[in-house]
């Protein structure tokens, strides 16, 4: 079996296997990212509380993106060195590899639950003093970080499927996970009448669930990686290895909570109802979250695919995973693009029309819905490179474009349309532009990468 699986990596034509690795990875990402997008559907709902309630949970959606980001980027470099090592055919370094995996996720579950107890409270007040809002914003973030082992634990698990080559079963991890989320969601909400409670109770026992599904397929199926509990004892050089790329990927998911948590402030300059701008964005953003996670999903597949035949140093294979990864990406991208541009008032309006959330609010996310998506493809190409240069063992690269395409272009461009006497039209074209900006710096840093690494491969 082992044979079987190092093959499909090294063999099969690579516009084919990104495909048949990626579908199932962009299944799984934007499942991910749907967690939090149904949670605020079925919340925005509650009659009588539900424009609060959203509110509440905008303001704690940032530490939910901090959650993902640390497990996701700890993910990213434990897939791109345990890839590569594979590759390599280092049986003992891979085993180890996916031991101290593990173990850097108890020690991150850890550090998770000890904000949930100490600094939810204080984190919310941050944003706003409507003891209402506070009240649910605190219990709903201290579900989610008190019991967020399982969305760290799968991040973790989830990678070692990949990393070998079985998406499809981390995807049914996923749609596992996700499916619980969903029937919980309404049980605890309507039924049981538990509120935002009842909505981080559902979000958490549903990754709990994709948790256990993927540990099963990875001690039963997953022969590639010895899962001795010897492995878990950890090594200093190797968590180093992790993270030579881990950091960086860490820091790059992180900074969409600084991005967003940043917007948010900035919103709220506006002189013009900016509570309605923060609310419009915050659903905005939840709906977006499905085009950037589908395109985390094909820079992953770009990962796994590339790091493998990085370590076996055959540069064919390397080049046409980086032509087809990119092609790919954008082909993915225009798709969604279209789908947000002809769907764009539908998915808005289930983010509660019916049940109080204001007409402009609506019509504002509609907005940036439209306006924004004019920019998935250029954010995609970007997404792609990034896989690309973390495939290579490039750190600080990727994390300059996502710099670039979520602080440094996104902050001044949206201050200066907010302070524009159009601003609730003007602000969405801050995403656009920064997207196109940061596509074309990515292009010259993928060509200078290419010639340092790639180009003089014997």
């Amino acid at each position: 079996m082992k044979k079987e699986k190092q093959n499909k990596m090294a063999i099969m034509p690579v516009n084919k296997l990104i495909w048949k690795m990626g579908l199932p990875m962009i299944i799984s990402m934007v499942l991910q990212a749907l967690y939090n997008v149904i949670d605020s559907i079925f919340v925005t709902n509650i009659k009588g509380i539900g424009v609060l309630a959203n509110e509440a949970l905008t303001y704690a959606f940032p530490i939910q993106i901090l959650i993902i980001a640390i497990g996701v980027g700890t993910g990213i470099g434990l897939n791109s060195l345990l890839s590569k090592s594979l590759g390599e055919k280092e049986q003992d370094k891979v085993n180890k590899i996916a031991g101290n995996g593990i173990f850097l996720s108890i020690c991150i579950y850890i550090i998770f639950l000890l904000f949930g107890l100490l600094g939810s409270h204080k984190f919310i007040t941050l944003f706003t003093t409507n003891p209402e809002v506070v009240k649910m914003g605190t219990a709903y973030l201290r579900i989610c970080t008190c019991v967020s082992f399982g969305a760290i634990g799968f991040s973790v698990y989830e990678r070692l499927l990949q990393s070998t080559g079985k998406t499809m079963l981390s995807t049914i991890a996923q749609v596992s996970g996700a499916i619980t989320n969903i029937v919980l969601d309404y049980i605890f909400i309507y039924p049981l009448k538990m509120n935002v409670e009842g909505a981080a109770w559902a979000t958490v026992i549903g990754q709990i669930v994709s948790l256990v599904v993927a540990m099963f397929f990875h001690y039963r199926n997953n022969k590639e990686i010895n899962g001795n509990l010897k492995y878990l004892k950890p090594n200093i050089n190797l968590i180093k290895a992790i993270y030579v790329i881990g950091i960086s990927a860490t820091i790059m998911q992180a900074l969409l909570a600084v991005m967003m948590a940043g917007v948010n402030i900035i919103l709220n300059l506006s002189e013009i109802n900016p509570s309605i701008l923060v609310g419009a964005f915050g659903i905005y953003y939840k709906i977006q979250q499905v085009a950037l996670f589908s395109a985390f999903g094909l820079s992953n597949t770009i990962i796994s695919i590339l790091a493998y035949n990085y370590g076996m140093k055959d540069k064919k294979r390397i080049n046409n995973c980086i032509k087809f990864g990119i092609i790919d990406t954008i082909i993915v991208m225009i798709i969604i693009t279209i789908l947000f541009e002809l769907f764009a008032q539908p998915l808005a309006n289930l983010f509660g029309l019916a049940s109080g959330t204001s007409k402009q609010m609506i019509l504002l996310c509609v907005r940036a819905l439209r306006i924004s998506s004019l920019g998935f493809a250029f954010m995609g190409v970007s997404v792609a490179i990034q896989g690309v240069l973390q495939s290579i063992r490039y750190a600080l690269r990727p994390l300059m474009i996502s710099l670039l395409r979520l602080i440094i272009f996104v902050f001044p461009i949206a201050y200066l349309f907010i302070k524009t006497n159009n601003a609730s039209s003007l602000v969405w074209w801050t995403f656009p532009i920064a997207e196109v900006l940061t596509c074309i710096i990515s292009l010259f840093i993928l060509k200078k990468s290419y010639q340092q690494k790639i180009e003089n491969m014997v």
